[in-house]
C-alpha cells in the first residue's frame, strides 16, 4: 500500500500561500461552520492546497493551512496523511491511482499493478518525462466496473492491462479518453446481457391491477348462501365470546393465581380485624396495631411519614444533579461558552472577531513589540499552535508573563477573538503561562 510520508527536504517548497482566489475560497468554505468549529473545514482546504501546488501536498501547504484554521500542525498532518487522496510527494502530470482492494484484486487488479511497475517502475516515482507516477490506495467505490483506477479526477473503469497501456498512450499524446468503463458497459449495469427486469408487467403496475380485478371479480360471483354462511359463523362466534369469555393470558406454564382472602389488608377491607387475635404476639401489638394494613381501615396513608416524598410544584425550577467529576477547568469553561453564545446571539451575523469579543470582554494590553526583541516561545502552552502563537503576537501578546496576568474578561475577549470560548479554561492558558514564567528555582 501507499507509503505516506512526506518528500524529502529537497524537494519541498520553502513557503505556501494560497492565492487570493482560493483566499477567498477558504473563507467561504470556513464561513459554513459554526464559530469554534472552523478546523471541520480542514479537508477542502488541503484539497485546494493540493490543486494549486500542482496535485501533491508539501510541508510548507500543510502548516499553512493549520495556522489559517489555528489547528496544531500534527492535527493536520495526521489528516493528510490518514487519506491516499492527498499526495504527499510530487506527482506526474497524469496521477494514477490503482485500486488494491477485494474486489479489484479478485478482478485483474494485479496484472494492472504489475504492468504499472514494468512501464513506470515502483509507486510513488514519477516517470522520466514526468508525464505519470502511480499509486495502489484503498476501496474506491467503483466495484461493480472492477478493475479501475482514478487518474486525476477521472474514473476508468473496466479495465485490462492492455486497455489501460492504450489509455495511457492516448493520454500522453493529448488524444480524447473515454471516461468510465472501457468495454461499453453503461452505469453499473451486469456484465454482459441484462437478464433482470426484462417483463414490463414487474414494474408498470399490469401485473398488480389484474391481481386486483381478479380478486374483485371473485368477490362479487360468490354465492349468496356462502356469504350467509360466513355471516353467520362470524355472529356464533360472538355470541360465544360474550357468554363465555376466555381469560386473557393463557392457561398454561403460569402458577394459577388464587385471591388472597387471609391476609392483614383483605380483612381490613373486609370489616375484620386486621390481625387474628390467636397470631398476635404475647409481649404486645403496638408494632401490629400500627401496621399498613390497620392505617388502611382506618383511612389513613398506608405509608407513614418516612419515606413519603414531596412532589414539587408544577412551576419549580428542577433541582440540578451535583457535579460529575469535571474538572474546574471544564466546569468554568462550559460556563464561559454558555455566557458567551447568550451574548453573540444579540449581534449581526456578519459581526467582526473584535466586535464579537468587544460584546463579551475586554481586550488585554499588548506591547508594541517583544521585549528586547525576544519573544518567548508561546506554543510551549499546551493549545497554542503556530496559527494561534501568531495571532497572539499580533494582539501585541509575546511573553508568558502576559498571559498569566489575565484576568476573566481579557480571557473571554481573547477567546472569543480566537473563536473558541471555553478553550483557555478548558485548556488551562493562564495557569500554565504562570509556571512557564516563574523564574527557575
Amino acid at each position: 500500500m501507499a507509503n505516506r510520508r512526506l518528500a524529502p527536504a529537497s524537494e519541498q517548497p520553502e513557503s505556501f500561500a494560497f492565492s487570493p482566489e482560493n483566499a477567498e475560497w477558504a473563507r467561504t468554505q470556513i464561513a459554513k461552520y459554526p464559530e469554534g468549529r472552523q478546523a471541520s473545514a480542514v479537508i477542502s482546504l488541503l484539497w485546494r492546497a493540493q490543486e494549486q501546488n500542482g496535485g501533491w501536498l508539501p510541508r510548507a501547504a500543510i502548516e499553512a493551512v493549520a495556522a489559517e484554521l489555528g489547528m496544531p500542525n500534527i492535527r493536520v498532518l495526521e489528516v493528510a496523511t490518514f487519506y491516499t487522496m492527498f499526495a504527499l510527494e510530487p506527482v506526474g502530470r497524469f496521477w494514477i491511482q490503482v485500486c488494491g482492494t477485494v474486489p479489484c484484486d479478485s478482478c485483474g487488479a494485479r496484472g494492472l499493478k504489475e504492468m504499472l511497475q514494468a512501464r513506470l517502475g515502483p509507486p510513488g516515482h514519477v516517470s522520466a518525462d514526468g508525464t505519470f507516477s502511480w499509486l495502489e490506495v484503498e476501496c474506491l467505490g467503483a466495484c461493480c466496473n472492477a478493475p479501475m483506477v482514478q487518474i486525476n479526477q477521472d474514473y476508468y473503469e473496466d479495465l485490462t492491462p492492455e486497455s489501460l497501456g492504450q489509455l495511457m498512450d492516448d493520454l500522453a499524446a493529448g488524444r480524447p479518453v473515454k471516461v468510465g468503463s472501457q468495454t461499453g458497459r453503461v452505469s453499473s449495469e451486469p456484465q454482459g446481457a441484462v437478464n433482470t427486469l426484462t417483463d414490463p408487467t414487474l414494474f408498470d403496475g399490469s401485473r398488480v391491477g389484474a391481481w386486483r380485478k381478479r380478486f374483485e371479480e371473485a368477490g362479487k360471483t360468490e354465492e349468496p348462501a356462502a356469504q350467509a354462511s360466513k355471516t353467520g359463523e362470524a355472529a356464533s362466534g360472538t355470541q360465544q365470546a360474550a357468554e363465555n369469555p376466555k381469560p386473557a393470558r393463557p392457561d398454561a406454564g403460569r402458577p394459577v393465581e388464587r385471591a388472597v382472602t387471609d391476609a392483614p389488608a383483605q380483612r381490613a377491607a373486609d370489616g375484620e380485624t386486621p390481625v387474628k387475635p390467636e397470631d398476635r404476639a404475647d409481649q404486645g401489638d403496638a408494632d401490629v396495631l400500627d401496621s399498613p394494613a390497620k392505617r388502611v381501615a382506618e383511612g389513613e396513608p398506608a405509608a407513614g411519614e418516612q419515606g413519603h416524598q414531596e412532589v414539587p410544584e408544577r412551576d419549580a425550577v428542577p433541582q440540578q444533579p451535583e457535579a460529575s467529576g469535571a474538572s474546574e477547568g471544564e466546569v468554568a469553561a462550559e460556563a464561559e461558552e454558555a455566557r458567551i453564545a447568550g451574548a453573540l446571539a444579540a449581534l449581526p451575523k456578519d459581526a467582526s472577531p473584535e466586535q464579537k469579543a468587544d460584546a463579551v470582554g475586554k481586550r488585554p494590553p499588548g506591547l508594541d513589540a517583544a521585549r528586547a526583541g525576544k519573544p518567548d516561545e508561546l506554543t510551549r502552552i499546551k493549545g497554542v499552535g503556530p496559527g494561534n502563537s501568531q495571532r497572539l503576537n499580533g494582539l501585541g501578546i509575546y511573553h508568558f508573563d502576559q498571559i498569566a496576568a489575565w484576568s476573566r474578561d481579557e480571557i473571554a475577549w481573547v477567546g472569543t477573538y480566537l473563536a473558541f470560548p471555553g478553550r483557555i479554561d478548558r485548556e488551562n492558558w493562564v495557569g500554565q503561562a504562570k509556571a512557564l514564567s516563574a523564574p527557575a528555582q
